[in-house]
């Protein structure tokens, strides 16, 4: 039977277990052995990443190949109006080629949600919003680079939900197992 295990990454920890710099990692809120991430989550982002020690259900998982959905809450800078949500809908025009269509909302801020540390500056003649953000594929950074894309940069991201998992219930910095 695999082992699947949940996690919601606060922010500033790496997605891996050593750091030769001495930055804080998986290692330090995860003790379980033999269980390794299934894809990424950036430093600077938040939320559900999972674990396992299958390794056909983690390259199921990680694979932009397999489409599995990941949802993520974004909130950003200034408020898009629903033509430049279309772009992101649509698919937008990256560096690196088309992002697949994601489907994007506006929503307010998630309840239960966590004090980030640092919290994210505030500036006081700029307003932020809140969006859902549903992507099937997953280059490099890609939410953070379509909000900027359409002129409303990243100021948080929580990855919400992989595939039919999400973080519902579970503290940040909080392991569970499934």
């Amino acid at each position: 039977m695999s082992k699947i295990l949940l996690f919601n990454k606060p922010f500033d920890v790496l997605t891996q277990f050593t750091d030769s710099e001495g930055r804080s990692t998986l290692a330090d809120y995860i003790d379980e052995k033999g269980v390794y991430p299934a894809g990424r989550l950036d430093r600077d982002s938040e939320g559900l990443l999972v674990l396992t020690d299958d390794g056909k259900l983690q390259h199921k998982i990680a694979n932009p190949k397999n489409k599995m959905s990941k949802c993520y809450w974004v909130q950003v800078e200034g408020v898009p109006d629903e033509d430049k949500l279309d772009l992101l809908r649509e698919g937008i025009e990256l560096k690196d080629g088309l992002t697949k269509p994601a489907k994007v909302t506006l929503i307010n801020e998630p309840a239960n949600l966590w004090e980030r540390n640092p919290p994210i500056r505030v500036r006081k003649n700029i307003p932020d919003s809140w969006l859902e953000i549903t992507v099937c594929e997953g280059k490099n950074r890609q939410v953070r680079r379509m909000t900027a894309a359409i002129g409303h940069p990243t100021l948080r991201l929580i990855r919400y939900r992989v595939g039919s998992w999400t973080i519902d219930g579970i503290d940040n910095g909080e392991l569970v197992s499934k």
